[in-house]
């Protein structure tokens, strides 16, 4: 969080696509292919917060109640949520460009604006503002059902709207509706999370922190403390990272060489406990292992 914060690194991207042969819980994860933006600088994340009873706490109640006549209990802990206009919309503008770039026919803007009005209905709000920036390039779904049929004219994405918890339903309900997918910090966790566990879970789930300037890029899970030097885990989410790393870079041959050969050595049944245990016939191996099978079938990429 701390180097995501110090690099300005605001655009948390955390793609979520179906490779064949992976175990699902899906009927049809052919249909996943979307890619979440998550504002990475600001909202819960932002880490403004005081615990229950501390002084700090009970000065932001005192303060809370008096000035703005607020009632929240004595014991309660306190976090701030700031969501503004600037983060939101260079957020939404990277992944409406990214959507143009890369073939994606629709940005969703994912937020729980009916309740939260001032933070994440203002998300929304600025979301639709900054598309508004890319002209004719872009559509509402407004405009495209009430002008165009539901059809949209060649060469524009969709720009819509989702409440949260709705969205949760309908990527599982109907996924090939949503392709990219704009998000405060807390619901693009959330959500990237829940993804990618439809195509095989968090062992095969890569990201990127990108900013203006540079990037990072790591596993969506995060770190693993109690496996560490165990060699047991999934690299797949690592590997797909760095293959990130180098579509960013522009070397995107070295990047579909990576890719393929992965899928070819998962294909071949060859996998880590986490996906062994979700396969039928499959052949367990350790970290290193899985690594060396990738090697093999680069080989013939």
């Amino acid at each position: 969080v701390t180097i995501r914060q110090e690099l300005d690194l605001y655009a948390c991207v955390r793609p979520v696509k179906y490779m064949d042969a992976m175990p699902s819980p899906m009927k049809a994860p052919e249909k996943i292919d979307m890619v979440i933006f998550r504002e990475n600088t600001e909202d819960l994340y932002a880490g403004i917060e005081w615990k229950a009873g501390s002084n700090d706490a009970k000065r932001v109640i005192d303060f809370l109640f008096r000035q703005m006549g607020a009632e929240i209990p004595e014991d309660a802990g306190i976090g701030i949520k700031p969501i503004s206009e600037k983060n939101t919309k260079r957020l939404v503008a990277k992944a409406i460009s990214y959507a143009l770039d890369n073939g994606y026919s629709s940005v969703t803007l994912m937020h729980k604006g009916n309740i939260m009005k001032f933070t994440e209905g203002a998300f929304c709000k600025w979301g639709y503002e900054a598309a508004e920036k890319f002209g004719d390039r872009v559509i509402t779904e407004a405009a495209l059902y009430g002008q165009f049929g539901g059809k949209p004219p060649e060469g524009r994405i969709v720009i819509k709207d989702r409440i949260a918890d709705m969205l949760f339903a309908q990527v599982l309900l109907r996924p090939e509706e949503f392709g990219v997918i704009a998000t405060p910090n807390l619901n693009g966790d959330y959500l990237s999370d829940a993804l990618a566990a439809q195509v095989g879970g968090l062992g095969m789930a890569p990201g990127a922190n990108i900013g203006d300037d540079c990037a990072v890029f790591e596993a969506t899970h995060g770190t693993a403390p109690k496996y560490a030097g165990l060699d047991k885990v999934n690299p797949g989410s690592l590997i797909l990272s760095a293959a990130m790393m180098l579509d960013y870079l522009g070397w995107r041959k070295a990047a579909a060489v990576i890719r393929t050969s992965l899928q070819k050595t998962i294909r071949s049944g060859v996998v880590t406990y986490d996906l062994a245990r979700q396969m039928k016939n499959a052949v367990e191996v350790s970290c290193s292992g899985f690594g060396k099978a990738m090697v093999e079938a680069m080989k013939n990429v």
